[in-house]
């Protein structure tokens, strides 16, 4: 198979050795099955091994792949069970399930390794199997159009399914991403998928697939209501749980007991956090410091442009690394979303040319909230990306670092749209947050909420639910913080003016 079609179908056959691993666990842990259902049964190895560990019960089997059909056909043909098995030709987004289920009398077991791969990657490969667009996550406004509503095809199969069980007693055995498996149990928990019980089973992705990624077995029963919870195991054969994820609320969290220990610590953030710039044209608006007073983009051109638009850029390794000395500048084009950026012509020719020049690359930006915006537009900017302090962390990185950073040369510094921060005016009150959110018992909490095998562990999201106010008298900063809060000062929202070239020098004190 060429490897544009590998991916876009998902295919990581899964090995006969682990499928059969998978049946013992599942007879270990008292499934009974009278039909057993694979989804996408690929090369057949689930549905072999399901007939040597459930002797009686009816194998059915679908693919899209009509040559996978026939070598399913042809293991099952040489394990002796072809008789109670029916395999065949089937697209999973054009199937009707329910009536698909509805017809399997019994009980139940959904078994397989559905599809690893994202709708966003097969819509950058112009791939067909996909499922009917919908916004099934139920994002709003900007969320739906960007990373939010990007998601992995098997979490649309997992909850295709649930909601053709209609609540019917089953068991549910499926390989997928750990990420996915949590994002299935949150939805089926939200949405009445009846889930009497679940658990995680980490799998080594890189042994059995060659490929670098969290990875588990998924193991639930339906059918009654259980404990929005789930434990996991370090290994399939693990008899003790590492930890215990759950929901609260409306959101996921990774270890519900400490969770559940620290709740108070959660609330209403006094503060908004922010994302960096987001530009999507690192090749254009990221430079570093060349000979001269020259700049040096990643396209290998030496550039001279003004300085009025440069700012001092700090990226998530920086962050999560300590750095707070910027060793490169990103250009700005906007002081809010959606400001005309056609003024650079006038304020700044040379800067102007420079974009003009590599227009091509902007507009070339897959995004789809660039579509219909002014040249050059950027997102995550407004009058916070300018304050001169902020205390911000990596959204990347698993440990979470809060680093005070203040201004550059009398300029603000800027993070890419991998950090989250909050914004001050004065440095005392931006110090005394940052002592707050590196304290043991705001890590403690941070550590209950956060997936550390998440792409990106740290969001928004997360972070707006720290109680800042709370942590601060638990960690013996409430007086402290308090008094900086006093201070009431807003930064200020106009633009700052800089002239000259390259060299940024502090402007002279007034007089």
């Amino acid at each position: 198979m060429k490897t544009n079609a590998k991916i876009e179908f998902g295919d990581f056959q899964t090995p006969l050795a682990l499928a059969r691993e998978i049946s013992s666990f599942l007879v270990q842990h008292e499934i009974r099955a009278d039909s057993i259902l694979e989804p996408t049964c690929g090369l057949g190895s689930f549905l072999v091994a399901a007939s040597e560990a459930f002797p009686n019960a009816r194998l059915l089997g679908w693919d899209i792949n009509p040559n996978y059909v026939a070598q399913t056909k042809e293991a099952l043909s040489k394990a002796g069970a072809t008789k109670r098995a029916s395999v065949g030709q089937q697209d999973f987004f054009a199937q009707d399930w329910e009536a698909e289920l509805a017809e399997m009398r019994g009980s139940l077991l959904l078994l397989g390794n559905l599809p690893w791969v994202t709708n966003a990657t097969l819509s950058g490969l112009n791939g067909s199997n996909l499922p009917v667009k919908e916004n099934f996550q139920g994002f709003r406004g900007i969320h739906a159009r960007t990373g939010k509503s990007n998601f992995d095809i098997s979490e649309w199969m997992l909850i295709r399914l649930i909601k053709a069980l209609r609540g019917r007693k089953a068991a549910v055995a499926m390989l997928c991403k750990t990420a996915t498996a949590r994002k299935f149990l949150r939805y089926a928990w939200q949405n009445d998928g009846r889930i009497a019980s679940a658990s995680l089973h980490r799998i080594d992705a890189k042994k059995h697939f060659g490929a670098s990624v969290g990875a588990c077995l998924l193991f639930a029963r339906t059918g009654e209501y259980g404990p929005v919870e789930a434990d996991v195991f370090d290994e399939l054969t693990a008899k003790r749980r590492s930890t215990t994820f759950g929901l609260a609320g409306q959101d996921l969290v990774a270890d519900i007991r400490t969770y559940r220990r620290l709740q108070y610590l959660e609330g209403l953030c006094p503060y908004q956090w922010r994302s960096g710039v987001k530009h999507d044209c690192a090749s254009v608006m990221e430079l570093r410091p060349a000979e001269g007073n020259a700049l040096l983009n990643k396209l290998g051109e030496e550039v001279r442009i003004e300085a009025h638009y440069l700012y001092p850029l700090l990226k998530c390794s920086d962050l999560a690394n300590g750095r707070v000395e910027p060793a490169r500048f990103v250009l700005v084009t906007q002081r809010r979303t959606g400001e005309d950026t056609h003024i650079i012509s006038k304020t700044a020719p040379r800067t102007w040319r420079y974009l003009d020049s590599h227009r091509h690359l902007f507009e070339a930006r897959k995004s789809s909230i660039y579509s219909n915006r002014v040249a050059f537009a950027l997102f995550g900017i407004g009058d916070y990306t300018f304050a001169p302090w902020k205390v911000a962390v990596s959204g990347l990185h698993r440990t979470p670092r809060f680093v005070l950073v203040g201004p550059v040369d009398a300029k603000p510094v800027l993070f890419d749209d991998a950090c989250y921060f909050l914004p001050f005016e004065d440095e005392s009150e931006a110090r005394i947050v940052a002592e707050i959110l590196n304290s043991k018992i705001c890590q403690q909490f941070l550590v209950s909420l956060t997936f550390t095998d998440s792409k990106r562990p740290f969001t928004v999201e997360l972070l707006q639910r720290l109680n800042i106010r709370a942590i601060a008298a638990e960690a013996g900063y409430e007086a402290a913080w308090k008094a900086s809060r006093n201070q009431g000062v807003r930064y200020s929202e106009q633009p700052v003016s800089l002239q000259g070239e390259f060299v940024m020098e502090r402007p002279a004190p007034k007089t």
